[in-house]
């Protein structure tokens, strides 16, 4: 029995066979002297095929996820009429007289190394997709069916290099326990996926478990990101009830979602969802949220050839708005940029994009896309409980700047004679070390804070999260961070201002008791973890969790951080995978 460190990517406890996947290598050859015009019609052949394959794993992603994981798919599509590849393919056809297919491989390959070469894992993520079409493409033009998975008899864990999205959605879902991937990080889209089919996942653990035979057993803790090989009897059966203990006391905290989450001496947190378009809005009010704490603008943007207009965007924020009737709802204003570009909006290539024009710094400069946002979120407030929350912010200036758009979007809507709510509170997200230590000034300047622990931490650990050789360093349960949460807290409190979370950490058990004892006013997280979170607040006394916070402030590590939460609150560890 051996132990294999990857990255937690899906949460979940999954034993059984090693099944490897492997694909087929496709062997690409050139033939001279072709007719260009019969190879163009060719290729242009196999990309409608390629549609027509595409928009069926499209509709079955959206049948076993939600749309946001499905709209991968969309991406997929739009590369097959992506017109800067296409035109460079038809140009080399034409120079060089060849066949089509590796004209249109080097092509691919080039493309995806330029995303690949912007140095980050969003765009990274965007070159598997660009090779995940171009291999479907060229399987197509050479009447390749490849059938990875044929000798899937049983089920079984899916170990593999990488998973591509295609990969991921045609598995037989009957036939996957769970993934294991020696490459990818949490926000792969394998990862993504995997969450929305309910799955465990581990993925960067090296190359280590290629090797491991078909039908071995192993056994992964998608929450913990362990891989145990050959796990003992004693070592399975403690996992099993575990699982079996966590899928118990989840399934009692969904029948009582809907009730408030109030703690033993009376403290009231909100417990809200984090969502990016109406499916997600319909998800969460099932799952008990009590509103929104993140509504992530970005579904309208992406994946579509231009930019959204101001009429657009009312209508998609009216339908969330609806579904939440007079709950609050926190509208992120775009964030863009770093980990999410748009293919018609030109942005300069950046050394290191997440330290560049993005999120409030790129609407900045695009006031345009700025102003339509904005008025589109006044005019769909009225009737409901809107607030208006930028991201990436760093100083006071800014906050004094956003704000000024705001005004100017009112002063227009008014001059119009087109209605939108007079007292929409405004706030930030605290991302940015800079935004944490300065806090005491911004809470004068704004209504709320929101903590995105994601960035917090690997800003303020200087880890890249998706990065497997440094991602235990990007924890929010560094005693750095905790602080930098606690101070954020403090100075919101000391101004009459509340402080939500929206990152992975208000959605974590273990979190749960540090932060109530912390103050935190409002969490945020994904819908399935509501009740979860909200039935573990109802075990706390606040004023223990104070106690408990201030001594595991006090702690030097992450390690002795949750050891202390697991030894002092089982019923947070208990809910832990």
């Amino acid at each position: 029995m051996r132990k294999i460190q990857g990255v937690a990517s899906s949460r979940g406890i999954a034993i059984g066979p090693v099944f490897q996947f492997r694909r087929a290598e496709l062997k690409i050859e050139t033939c001279q002297n072709q007719d260009p015009a019969r190879e163009w019609k060719r290729f242009e052949q196999a990309l409608e095929t390629a549609r027509g394959q595409l928009t069926q794993v499209y509709e079955k992603a959206q049948k076993e996820t939600d749309q946001a994981q499905a709209e991968i798919f969309q991406f997929h599509l739009m590369m097959t009429e992506d017109a800067d590849l296409l035109d460079r393919v038809k140009k080399m056809l034409e120079e060089r007289r060849t066949n089509v297919e590796p004209i249109y491989m080097e092509v691919s390959e080039g493309y995806a190394k330029e995303l690949a070469a912007m140095d980050n894992e969003y765009f990274a993520a965007r070159s598997a997709d660009v090779l995940d079409v171009a291999n479907r493409v060229e399987r197509i033009l050479m009447g390749v069916a490849e059938s990875p998975t044929a000798g899937l008899k049983v089920p079984s864990l899916i170990v593999a290099d990488d998973l591509t999205p295609s990969d991921t959605i045609l598995l037989d879902k009957t036939l996957v326990l769970g993934f294991l991937t020696a490459q990818g990080s949490t926000t792969s889209h394998a990862a993504i996926l995997a969450r929305g089919l309910g799955l465990a996942a581990v993925g960067g653990a090296g190359n280590e478990v290629l090797w491991l035979p078909d039908g071995s057993t192993i056994l992964l803790d998608g929450g913990t990101g362990t891989v145990i090989v050959d796990p003992d009897e004693a070592t399975i059966t403690a996992y099993k009830r575990r699982a079996e203990q966590v899928e118990q006391l989840r399934g009692e905290a969904q029948k009582h979602a809907h009730e408030p989450a109030v703690t033993l001496d009376g403290f009231k947190p909100e417990v809200s969802s984090n969502i990016g378009d109406v499916a997600g809005a319909k998800k969460a009010v099932s799952y008990g949220a009590e509103g929104v704490g993140l509504l992530r603008t970005e579904f309208l943007y992406m994946d579509r050839p231009s930019m959204p207009t101001e009429e657009e965007q009312y209508q998609a924020y009216k339908a969330i708005l609806e579904e939440f009737g007079h709950m609050p709802v926190v509208l992120r204003t775009l964030d863009i940029g770093g980990d999410k570009e748009l293919s018609y909006l030109k942005m300069d290539p950046e050394m290191n994009p997440f330290l560049g024009v993005r999120a409030l710094r790129l609407c900045f400069k695009h006031p345009e896309i700025f102003k339509a946002q904005l008025r589109a979120a006044l005019r769909a407030s009225v009737g409901h409980n809107l607030k208006i929350m930028f991201p990436m912010v760093a100083t006071l200036s800014e906050v004094r700047e956003a704000k000024k758009w705001v005004n100017i979007c009112r002063d227009e809507l008014k001059a119009e004679g087109k209605p939108f709510a007079e007292d929409i509170e405004v706030g930030i997200m605290v991302e940015i070390p800079a935004a944490a230590v300065c806090a005491d000034m911004l809470a004068r300047e704004v209504d709320f804070f929101s903590i995105g622990t994601n960035d917090l931490s690997q800003y303020t650990m200087a880890a890249d999260r998706g990065n497997p050789g440094v991602a235990h360093l990007s924890d929010a349960f560094q005693p750095s961070v905790l602080r930098l949460i606690r101070d954020v807290i403090n100075a919101s409190h000391k101004y009459g201002k509340w402080t939500g979370m929206c990152g992975e950490l208000a959605g974590e058990p273990l979190a749960a008791p540090l932060l109530i004892g912390l103050g935190l006013d409002e969490f945020s997280m994904s819908p399935p973890m509501v009740p979860v979170i909200k039935a573990l607040i109802r075990t706390l006394d606040s004023n223990e969790m104070k106690k408990l916070a201030e001594e595991a402030l006090d702690k030097e590590t992450v390690e002795e951080v949750r050891e202390l939460v697991r030894k002092r609150v089982p019923a947070a560890a208990a809910l832990e995978g």
